[in-house]
């Protein structure tokens, strides 16, 4: 097996290094990062300029854009050998709940199942994440299950890990996507000539984080290991969006 291994942290990541070095001892890997911190990127590609990928002394290609773009240019012809499957991560910080909007870790992963792959990502549910062998452990058990039973090629799991040591871990949980509250305000300050600057706030608190949803697992102390979807298609309001097209002159 060929793995493709991506983040968002940049290549020099302590979580990129630290599953990268636990995968090469179960398959061929290849490992494609950013240059440089690109979180909260999401799923943008860079269209307007071209992108320089360069061998790094660790033996990584850093590229100077997005994870997205990473992937991309992976898996369309930067790379000899077309890999079988992309783990993103472990991503230095949580991906619950909304934050999988704007993840760029979980975006190297969208993009790797956008291109016919299954993929993982993989987050470290920490502020200041410590436990990165507990992330890198999960990510082996996780690969040595896809082996023995293969994922179908439409799967992307979202998988966020305790930050706590692998003996602490209580198990699995298959779960769904909790939600946030509202993102806190922005942070208004002044540029040293005086000149309004604007710092995005943090994200909000759990809203919705009860029983079943990715934020109740990490609190608990088990793995979350949530399957996403990429057609975002509210199928159980077509008829009722149909109706209110037809209501009324629409001329």
């Amino acid at each position: 097996m060929h793995i493709l291994i991506s983040n968002d942290d940049g290549y020099l990541a302590t979580g990129l290094c630290i599953l990268a070095e636990s995968l090469a001892k179960f398959a061929e890997i290849s490992v494609v990062a950013p240059d440089k911190n690109r979180s909260a990127a999401s799923n943008s590609l860079t269209l307007e300029m071209p992108l320089r990928a360069q061998k790094s002394e660790n033996g990584f290609i850093r590229v100077d854009g997005t994870p997205t773009d990473c992937v991309h240019l992976a898996i369309t012809g930067l790379l000899d050998n077309e890999p079988d499957m992309v783990f993103a991560g472990i991503n230095h910080g949580s991906n619950l709940g909304d934050d999988v909007l704007y993840s760029g870790t979980v975006a190297a992963a969208t993009e790797g199942r956008f291109l016919g792959l299954p993929a993982v990502a993989i987050s470290l549910a920490s502020n200041d994440p410590q436990h990165f062998e507990t992330a890198a452990e999960v990510a082996t058990t996780l690969l040595q299950k896809i082996v023995q039973n293969p994922l179908p090629k439409d799967t992307l799991l979202n998988v966020n890990v305790p930050d706590i040591a692998v003996s602490e871990l209580k198990g699995y949980q298959s779960t769904r996507l909790g939600q946030r509250h509202k993102a806190e305000p922005v942070v208004k300050s002044f540029d040293p000539r005086g000149r309004d600057i604007y710092w995005v706030g943090p994200p909000g608190s759990e809203q919705d984080a009860g029983p079943g949803t990715d934020f109740f697992a990490i609190k608990n102390g088990y793995v979350s290991v949530t399957p996403l979807q990429l057609d975002l298609t509210r199928y159980d309001r077509m008829n009722e969006i149909e109706n209110w097209l037809i209501q009324g002159d629409m001329a």
